[in-house]
């Protein structure tokens, strides 16, 4: 016979099981709610790595050519095809995909014809994503007929380049700055995109 046998036909262990059956219980639900509130933590903290890490992973699917997370990115007011200026800190608050270009450029054009589109539909009135388009060229006249009907986004133009050139450094188009809400650079693309990745998109979403 077992120890446990014996104790359970112990007449003085049946006489105190009454009163240490309530004391017991305690102890029980005092240790499932300690290894509850363990679980609790420990998943919060999971989920808090998964998002820290979403962005950097999605970003090496993605290959920028620059990826970042010090960077504050420069400000600067330039105005739109109305003469109304425009400040990149006025986005504070929202993913923007800041997209230099060019007339000059013939993959910048394509770009703005056939995929940008899309993509400016798809996040027209979001309150986490905008899309600003920034051309060295001198004013809308000189680009109206390349920019499709129903464009939403903002086109800012920087005909000295003192923004494009002087603040970013860019001297090839079309290149591409991701810069999360914070006003902080993520990544940037020195290249043509597929503005219809899904991968691209969750990138932007991720940035918070």
């Amino acid at each position: 016979m077992t120890e446990s046998s014996k104790a359970s036909k112990d007449p003085e262990s049946s006489e105190r099981s009454p009163s240490a059956s309530p004391a017991l219980r305690g102890a029980q639900a005092a240790f499932a709610l300690a290894a509850l509130a363990v679980v609790v933590t420990f998943g919060g903290a999971v989920r808090d790595g998964e998002t820290r890490r979403a962005p950097e992973m999605l970003a090496r699917m993605l290959q920028p050519d620059y990826e970042g997370r010090n960077r504050t990115a420069p400000d600067f007011t330039l105005r739109d095809k109305d003469g109304r200026p425009v400040r990149l800190s006025d986005y504070r608050g929202k993913t923007v995909v800041l997209h230099f270009w060019s007339r000059t450029c013939a993959p910048c054009i394509d770009e703005l014809q056939r995929s940008l589109p899309a993509f400016d539909e798809l996040v027209h009135g979001r309150s986490d994503v905008a899309l600003v388009l920034v051309t060295t060229d001198p004013d809308w006249n000189s680009v109206r007929e390349l920019v499709p009907d129903g464009f939403k986004s903002p086109i800012l133009f920087d005909p000295s380049s003192s923004v494009v050139g002087g603040r970013y450094g860019t001297r090839l188009f079309p290149e591409t700055w991701v810069i999360d809400p914070r006003g902080v650079i993520r990544a940037r693309f020195d290249r043509t995109l597929e503005w219809d990745s899904s991968v691209f998109f969750d990138f932007l979403l991720a940035l918070k």
